[in-house]
């Protein structure tokens, strides 16, 4: 019975001490200028206006499927924002930048909480939708969602299990959405 309690307290210390290395590695590490570039870039893009352009973009030119793909797309994220919100809530995991100096990020985080990464769960729930109904387009999709979660592990904002998190919310609204739209 002991054993049975103790499981989840263990695989969260787990979760968590794992979380912890990786982000005393990222906030210590000075990332060339490219990639510090790259990832303000991204996590930039993720405040929306990345989405808003694609699916600008995929309005004018997506050809027949063009209204399902967007509004499986839109649906997906605004189910993604309701949901991030009531998790960050109820988690109240601080972010790392709370918890420890960053060596070249000075982004201020959009809200005091870390868990699950809304940024990252937002991008996978818009992506994954238009990877579905535009599968030749999935590698730049995947790049751009991908780019986004990277940059908030790296700039500070988040712990990987946020952004695994929210990746793995994301794309399963995605696919929700896109099912039955």
């Amino acid at each position: 019975m002991r054993t049975k309690n103790m499981f989840p307290a263990n695989v969260l210390g787990f979760i968590a001490d794992r979380d912890l290395r990786v982000m005393r590695r990222c906030n210590n590490w000075i990332a060339p200028k490219w990639i510090r570039l790259w990832m303000i870039c991204a996590t930039r893009g993720g405040d929306g206006w990345l989405w808003y352009a694609i699916g600008i973009a995929v309005l004018f030119f997506g050809g027949e499927e063009r209204f399902r793909a967007v509004g499986a797309a839109a649906l997906a994220s605004a189910v993604g924002i309701w949901l991030f919100l009531i998790l960050k809530k109820a988690a109240h995991r601080p972010r790392p930048c709370a918890i420890a100096g960053h060596a070249w990020a000075t982004l201020l985080p959009p809200d005091q909480f870390s868990f699950p990464s809304g940024h990252t769960m937002t991008a996978f729930a818009v992506a994954t939708p238009l990877m579905l109904y535009y599968p030749d387009q999935w590698l730049g999709l995947l790049f751009c969602a991908v780019s986004i979660a990277l940059s908030r592990i790296l700039l500070g904002m988040h712990f990987l299990s946020d952004v695994l998190a929210g990746a793995a919310l994301g794309a399963l609204l995605g696919v929700g959405t896109a099912a039955i739209i």
